[in-house]
C-alpha cells in the first residue's frame, strides 16, 4: 500500500493538497474545453464556407492533443500552477491555426508541427528546478549564444520568400527556418532579470551626479548597456527594426521596474525619438513606414497598399464581423503573419479583436501577479515581469501598427501569427510563467506526502 502511494504521488495520481490541486485542474480543464468549443466551431464554420472535407480538421485534432498533453503534464509537474495561463495561450494558438488554415492553407501543417514542438518545450521548461539557477547563473553564456546565432544570419541568413532585397533574418536548416531574434528576445529578458537582480542595489547606491542629474555608476551599469547595445547594433544592421524597437522597450521597462526611477523612461523615450529621426534619414525602410503611417492615402496603390488594405479590412468587419471564411482578408499582403489582427477584425469583428486583446491582457496581468509573489526573490520577480512586458509590448506594437496608431514594426502577434520561431519562444515564456506560478512544483508532493503507519495499513 505504501509503495502504491509513493508511485501514485510520483505520477500525479494522488496529490497531498488534493482539494486545492483538483480545483485548479478542474478549472483549467473547464477553460480548455471552452477554448476547444470556440476553435472547433470556428474551424467548422471555415469548412462549411469552403465546402471542405472532414479531413480539414486534422490540425485541430493536433491542437487538442497538445492541450491534453500539456494539461496532464502540468497536473503532475505543477499542481498549484496558475490555472488561466495555459488555456489562454492554447486558445490563441488554436485560433491562430484556424486563421492560417483560412489565410495560408499550405502553411497550416508547418504551424501544427511547430505547435507540437512548442508544447513539448513548455512541458520541458516546467521540469526545471524551482530555483532556476541555471538561467540566472549562466546569463552571459545564454546571451552570448543568442548573439552568436543572430550574428550567423549576417553570413548565412536567408529570407523564406526568396526575395534577395528583403532582410535576411532567418537561418535555413533544410526543413525549417529559424529566426534567431525571437530566441534572443527571450534570452535578453533572462539576462536583464538576472543582471538587475544582482546589481540593482549597487546601481542605486553608487549613482554619480552629472550637473543636475544622477546617473548610474558605469562599472555596474555598463555591462548591461554593452550587451544590450550589441543586440541593437546587430538588429539595426540587419534592418530588423521591429525587433530592435521591441528590445529597446523591454530594456527600458525592466530597468524602470527594477530601479523605480522614471528618469530612465524619460531618457529612453528621448533616445528612441532621436533614433527614429536618425533612422528616418538613413534607412529607406524607416522612411517608408513613417510616411505610410502619417498619410497613406496618396500612395494607396503603391507603398501604402498594405496598411490601406488593413484599414479597409478592419472597417469592413464592423462589430460582429463578416464571419469566418466570408470576408476578403487575403487582400492584405502577408496577412497570415504581420497583419493577422486585421483578418480577425474583419471576420470576427470588433468583438473578436477585443477578445484577442483581452486574452493577451490576461497573460500580462497574470505575469505581473506572479511577479508580485516574489518580494524576496528579485530574479523570479523580474523574470515574470520581463515575460509579461515582452508579450504585452510586442502585442501592442503590432496591433497598433495594423490600425495605424503607430508606424508598422513588422513583429508577430504572439501565439496567433504564422511563424514557428515566434510560437516556440512564446510557449517557452508560458512554460516559465507556469514554473514560476508554482514555486515548489512537484517537489512539494514528495516533501509533504502523508506517512502511512502500520495501523493504517491494518485497517
Amino acid at each position: 500500500m505504501q509503495r502504491l502511494w509513493h508511485a501514485g504521488s510520483r505520477f500525479g495520481w494522488f496529490l497531498p493538497d488534493a482539494p486545492h490541486a483538483r480545483i485548479i485542474a478542474a478549472r483549467e480543464r473547464g477553460l480548455l474545453l471552452l477554448a476547444a468549443l470556440f476553435v472547433i466551431v470556428s474551424q467548422a464554420g471555415l469548412a462549411l464556407a469552403r465546402a471542405e472535407s472532414p479531413l480539414s480538421f486534422w490540425p485541430i485534432l493536433v491542437w487538442m492533443a497538445c492541450c491534453a498533453a500539456l494539461h496532464l503534464a502540468l497536473n503532475t509537474l505543477l499542481p498549484n500552477r496558475d490555472s488561466a495561463i495555459a488555456p489562454v495561450a492554447m486558445l490563441l494558438a488554436g485560433w491562430g491555426l484556424v486563421l492560417i488554415a483560412r489565410l495560408a492553407p499550405p502553411f497550416v501543417s508547418r504551424q501544427a508541427v511547430w505547435l507540437v514542438i512548442s508544447t513539448l518545450a513548455a512541458i520541458g521548461v516546467a521540469l526545471l528546478p524551482p530555483a532556476l539557477r541555471q538561467l540566472s547563473r549562466y546569463r552571459y553564456l545564454w546571451l552570448l549564444s543568442g548573439l552568436v546565432v543572430l550574428g550567423a544570419t549576417l553570413v548565412a541568413g536567408v529570407n523564406p520568400s526568396g526575395d534577395e532585397r528583403a532582410p535576411r533574418l532567418w537561418l535555413d536548416f533544410g526543413v525549417i527556418f529559424l529566426q534567431p531574434s525571437e530566441i534572443l528576445k527571450l534570452l535578453l529578458v533572462i539576462f536583464l532579470a538576472s543582471f538587475l537582480a544582482d546589481k540593482r542595489d549597487l546601481i542605486l547606491s553608487t549613482q554619480i551626479r552629472v550637473y543636475r542629474w544622477l546617473i548610474p555608476s558605469p562599472p555596474y551599469f555598463a555591462p548591461m548597456v554593452l550587451m544590450w547595445g550589441f543586440c541593437m547594433v546587430m538588429l539595426v544592421w540587419q534592418r530588423d527594426l521591429g525587433a530592435a524597437s521591441l528590445f529597446f522597450l523591454i530594456f527600458l521597462a525592466m530597468v524602470y521596474v527594477s530601479t523605480g526611477q522614471a528618469g530612465y523612461l524619460l531618457a529612453g523615450s528621448g533616445l528612441l525619438g532621436l533614433a527614429g529621426v536618425i533612422g528616418y534619414g538613413l534607412y529607406g525602410v524607416v522612411r517608408q513606414r513613417v510616411d505610410t503611417w502619417w498619410n497613406p492615402w496618396p500612395e494607396a496603390s503603391d507603398r501604402a497598399f498594405q496598411i490601406v488594405q488593413s484599414l479597409l479590412a478592419v472597417a469592413t468587419g464592423g462589430i460582429f464581423g463578416q464571419g469566418v471564411g466570408q470576408g476578403q482578408p487575403t487582400m492584405v499582403p502577408v496577412v497570415h503573419s504581420d497583419f493577422v489582427f486585421a483578418a480577425i477584425a474583419e471576420e470576427w469583428g470588433l468583438i473578436g479583436a477585443l477578445a484577442v486583446i483581452a486574452c493577451l491582457a490576461v497573460l500580462v496581468l497574470r505575469s505581473l501577479r506572479i511577479a508580485a509573489q516574489f518580494p524576496d526573490k528579485p530574479f523570479h520577480s523580474l523574470l515574470a515581469t520581463g515575460i509579461g512586458v515582452a508579450l504585452g509590448v510586442q502585442s501592442l506594437l503590432i496591433m497598433a501598427g495594423v490600425v495605424k496608431l503607430v508606424p508598422l514594426t513588422g513583429v508577430t502577434l504572439p501565439f496567433v501569427s504564422y511563424g514557428g520561431s515566434s510560437l516556440l519562444s512564446s510557449f517557452i515564456m508560458i512554460g516559465l510563467l507556469l514554473r514560476l506560478s508554482d514555486p515548489a512544483g512537484s517537489l512539494a508532493r514528495h516533501d509533504t506526502a502523508p506517512i502511512i503507519h502500520k495501523t493504517d495499513l491494518a485497517t
